[in-house]
């Protein structure tokens, strides 16, 4: 009877479950911040986080009540103090502050495929495998899924992001805010 109760709890909670695993095994898994943003645009409307006052405050949005998911809007390294005394203090959130860049703006109905969230600075062997390996930088994209991207890819992939950014109606100057290796590199 205890081995059918045991596999029954992840037959009923399984997101749960799962969830809670994968939440101890990754500190600052770019999978689970895909699936707050796409928690966050089913309760309002299909709309991603948006702030007035930046990039920084809208992340913030995804985490106020739920401090715990601090470390899923933060970069491999970054110990999240910034979002943490935010949210205790009630304080703003500075772009250049943040270890991950949040495109902000778009909403579910988006080209799947641009890059909503990203980190802002390579690490070898990214989040994954995090101090081994050649730097890379995670991804993630609007329908949720995570890419990672070699440091030899970025510009091509900013160049690219860019494109489909000026496709959903953004102006050149603002997807460069967001991307401006693609400006530097050829």
């Amino acid at each position: 009877m205890l081995l059918v109760g045991v596999l029954l709890v992840p037959l009923v909670y399984p997101g749960t479950v799962w969830l809670h695993n994968l939440r101890i095994a990754h500190h600052h898994c770019m999978k689970i911040a895909g699936m707050e943003f796409t928690e966050y645009a089913m309760q309002h409307g299909g709309a991603f986080p948006y702030n007035t006052n930046g990039f920084g405050d809208a992340l913030l949005l995804l985490v106020k009540d739920k401090p715990e998911d601090v470390p899923f809007v933060c970069g491999p390294g970054d110990d999240g103090h910034v979002f943490s005394n935010a949210v205790a203090h009630g304080q703003h959130v500075p772009q250049d502050e943040c270890s991950r860049v949040y495109v902000q703006g778009l909403s579910e109905t988006n080209n799947p495929g641009i890059c909503i969230l990203f980190d802002r600075r390579s690490v070898k062997g990214g989040d994954h495998f995090y101090g081994h390996g050649k730097p890379v930088r995670e991804v993630c994209l609007l329908d949720g899924s995570m890419q990672t991207i070699p440091d030899a890819r970025w510009a091509e992939f900013s160049r690219q992001q860019i494109e489909l950014l000026v496709d959903a109606g953004f102006a050149q100057e603002k997807a460069l805010e967001y991307y401006p290796e693609a400006a530097t590199r050829r």
